[in-house]
């Protein structure tokens, strides 16, 4: 998911270039506004940490733009694309190492495993917006 950071600094397009030259395969993508309820059950699992309210704060501040990717090692390939979730520490070159400079403005939720992903794509999409398509280019990656 792209944060509402992305679409205000106009970088909607540069982040999915890097997710699509990997070789990744884009089934699923909407621009939404995200409720406080639909926050607060995407991240439930940090509902006691301090920067719960703060987390939920910034992804309700403005659209994001939803995305649902396949390839193989799908979840493993973009967090490494992403980079560190703490920017002093993303890499060069990485998303987040790139385009971000403070935590509680991260660039991009990556979600950590495949069950993750999985409550992720049900919470944001219905069945019917996810589009499985041929992709003849696959060998090439």
């Amino acid at each position: 998911m792209l944060k509402p950071g992305v679409l205000n600094r106009r970088l909607v397009g540069e982040v999915i270039s890097r997710l699509e030259k990997k070789g990744l395969k884009l089934v699923g993508l909407k621009m939404m506004n995200i409720s406080q309820d639909l926050a607060e059950k995407h991240y439930a699992e940090h509902k006691e940490k301090p920067f719960f309210g703060e987390l939920v704060s910034y992804i309700t501040s403005g659209p994001v733009v939803a995305m649902v990717w396949q390839g193989d090692d799908c979840v493993t390939l973009v967090r490494k694309l992403c980079g560190a979730t703490k920017p002093s520490e993303a890499a060069p070159g990485t998303i987040r190492g790139d385009f971000c400079m403070h935590t509680s403005l991260n660039v991009i939720h990556a979600s950590d495993s495949d069950a993750s992903a999985d409550r992720e794509i049900n919470l944001f999409f219905k069945p019917e917006e996810i589009i499985d398509w041929e992709d003849s280019t696959t060998k090439y990656f």
